[in-house]
């Protein structure tokens, strides 16, 4: 497995930068209007969820190929509505985007408990995991909180966990592609 995700960095790097990307806005425009943000969260999730898909396939053969399927879809649904219908409230969206970060981050701890018989370096998963899970935490109790905080929390959450993300990948890609050995330190 972990020479599979050495050969497949670049699909970690793709999510990472499209994660920072989607922060920075969240930063450049901080009053953008409910509809913009709906939009660059709805072709983030998109991202997010093709690049997750295609480390399911790519993973077939390993036990954990269908909670990337899982994540993979869940993220393109995700997208797909949040573009397709981008005038539901912002209550929904936020509840919406709750649920997703809460399972996209369960799915993160898991698999880096997976990868902690290989390599070492799962805490950046973890970490990763945790932070997602915070955010849908947060959205989920204060969803009545200002429109421009949430920009910036959504923003702030996605520029630490898209650089977390780069991290991993930019140490995935220093292994060796076929691992000889059963344990290796990213």
């Amino acid at each position: 497995m972990l020479g599979l995700l050495a050969r497949n960095w670049w699909m970690l790097l793709i999510n990472g930068l499209g994660a920072v990307g989607f922060g920075l806005l969240t930063f450049w425009w901080p009053g953008m209007t409910g509809l913009v943000l709906v939009m660059f969260y709805g072709c983030f999730c998109l991202v997010d969820g093709i690049s997750a898909i295609g480390v399911s396939f790519v993973n077939a053969k390993n036990e954990i190929w269908w909670e990337m399927l899982v994540i993979g879809l869940l993220s393109i649904v995700t997208g797909v509505t949040a573009v397709l219908w981008p005038g539901l409230t912002g209550f929904v969206l936020l509840m919406v985007i709750a649920v997703w970060a809460i399972v996209r981050g369960l799915m993160e701890i898991r698999a880096a408990f997976t990868l902690r018989r290989i390599i070492r370096s799962e805490g950046l998963l973890v970490t990763a995991g945790v932070v997602s899970i915070l955010l849908g935490v947060v959205l989920l109790l204060r969803p009545g909180a200002g429109a421009l905080v949430m920009v910036w929390a959504i923003g702030t959450i996605a520029i630490v966990r898209g650089s977390l993300l780069i991290v991993l990948a930019l140490r995935l890609r220093r292994l060796p592609r076929e691992p000889r050995g059963a344990e290796f330190t990213a």
